[in-house]
C-alpha cells in the first residue's frame, strides 16, 4: 500500500532504544510498531492530501477530531489530549522575501510515533532531527524529546524575525526624528504595527501550549524532559515580553510621529502668518491712498510719496524683527 508521496512525504524514520536512525517507509511503519522494542516513528508531511492522514490515522490511531482539525491549516495554537496521545497546533513565522509569513505545525504525539504536519511559511524539521540525532541520551526518551526538538525550533526562529522588527524600528525612530515629513515612514509604521502583531498573535497562545506541557505529568513526557521544556517556555515568555516591548515603542513611534507632523503644520502656519502680516501692513497703507478722496493734505506734499516709501519700508522692517524675536520666521 503507497502512503505517501514525494511531494508531501518529506521524512519516515525509525528510532531506536538507543537513538539508532533507520530509514523506512510508510508501508514499514506498522512492523516497527508491533516490536515492543522501545523504539519510536517520527514522520514529517508537508501540506499532505487528505487520503494521506486518513491513511495515518489507521496506522497510528489517531483521534477523528485530531485528524479533522489537521486538515483545517488555520487553527489557532493549541493542544488537545487524546488518552494515550496528544494533538498540538502551533503558528510558525519565517521571512521570504523580505515579508513575515505565517504558516502553522501540527504534531500528533504518542508513545511510539510522532507526526508533524507542516503548513504555509514553515522550514523543514531536519535541523531538530539532527539535533535529536547528536544527542543520544535525549532521543532515548522517546517521542516526547522529538516533541521538545521542534517546539524549540520553532520558538528559535521566532527571535532573529524579532531582532529584525527591533533593527526596523530603529531605523524608523531616526528618520521620523529626522527633518522632514515622509510618507513612507508612514506606511512603514503601519506594516511594521500590523506585522508584530500577527506575531504576537503566534507567540502568545505557544505560552499556554507550553504551560500545559511542563505542568501536566503525562506518559509522553518524562520527568528527565521537564527542564527542556520550561527552557522553551522561558525563551517563550521572553519573546513575548520583547514583542510587547516592541508594540509600545512603536505605538509611542506612532504618537511621535503625528505630534512631529502637527508640530511641522503649526510652523508652518506661524511662517505664513508672519508673512502675510508682513504684507497686511504695506497693503492696509498703499490702500489708503488708492481711495478717490480729494482733499488729502499729503498728496500735495513734494516729500510725501519718499515719506510714504520710508513708512512702508519702517512698518516691514519692525514687523520682520517682531516675527523674528518670537520664532515665527
Amino acid at each position: 500500500m503507497n502512503l505517501g508521496t514525494p511531494s508531501s512525504l518529506m521524512n519516515c524514520v525509525a528510532y531506536g532504544r538507543d537513538g539508532a536512525r533507520r530509514e523506512i517507509s510508510l508501508d514499514e511503519i506498522e512492523g516497527v510498531l508491533a516490536r515492543d522494542d522501545g523504539s519510536f516513528v517520527w514522520v514529517g508531511l508537508y501540506q499532505p492530501p487528505e487520503a494521506l492522514l486518513e491513511q495515518l490515522q489507521d496506522v497510528f490511531g489517531l483521534h477523528d477530531l485530531a485528524v479533522e482539525d489537521a486538515h483545517n491549516a488555520h487553527q489557532r495554537s493549541k493542544i488537545e489530549g487524546y488518552g494515550n496521545s496528544m494533538f498540538i497546533a502551533v503558528r510558525t513565522a519565517q521571512r521570504i522575501d523580505d515579508a513575515i509569513r505565517f504558516g502553522e505545525t501540527q504534531m500528533f504525539v504518542g508513545e511510539r510515533y510522532l507526526v508533524t504536519v507542516r503548513h504555509g511559511a514553515s522550514i523543514s524539521y531536519a535541523p531538530a532531527r539532527a539535533r535529536m540525532e547528536r544527542e543520544p541520551e535525549l532521543l532515548q526518551h522517546g517521542s516526547g524529546a522529538a516533541l521538545y526538538a521542534v517546539l524549540d525550533m520553532i520558538v528559535d526562529n521566532y527571535r532573529p524575525i524579532v531582532d529584525e522588527f527591533d533593527d526596523e524600528l530603529n531605523r524608523l525612530e531616526r528618520d521620523i526624528l529626522g527633518d522632514g515629513f515622509h510618507h513612507g515612514t508612514v506606511r512603514k509604521l503601519y506594516v511594521l504595527k500590523r506585522e508584530l502583531t500577527r506575531l504576537r498573535m503566534s507567540v502568545s497562545p505557544l505560552q499556554d501550549v507550553l504551560g500545559q506541557l511542563t505542568r501536566s505529568r503525562h506518559a509522553l513526557i518524562h520527568d528527565e524532559l521537564q527542564p527542556y521544556f520550561r527552557d522553551v517556555l522561558d525563551h517563550v515568555l521572553r519573546m513575548n515580553e520583547i514583542t510587547d516591548m516592541l508594540r509600545e515603542m512603536l505605538t509611542a513611534a506612532v504618537s511621535m510621529n503625528l505630534s512631529l507632523v502637527t508640530v511641522q503644520q503649526g510652523e508652518t502656519v506661524k511662517r505664513l502668518g508672519a508673512w502675510a502680516a508682513l504684507l497686511a501692513a504695506p497693503t492696509l497703507i498703499t490702500s489708503w491712498y488708492g481711495m478717490n478722496f480729494v482733499h488729502m493734505p499729503e498728496l500735495q506734499g513734494r516729500y510725501s510719496y519718499a515719506m510714504l516709501i520710508g513708512a512702508l519700508a519702517a512698518t516691514s522692517y519692525l514687523l520682520y524683527r517682531l516675527f523674528k524675536r518670537v520664532g515665527w520666521l
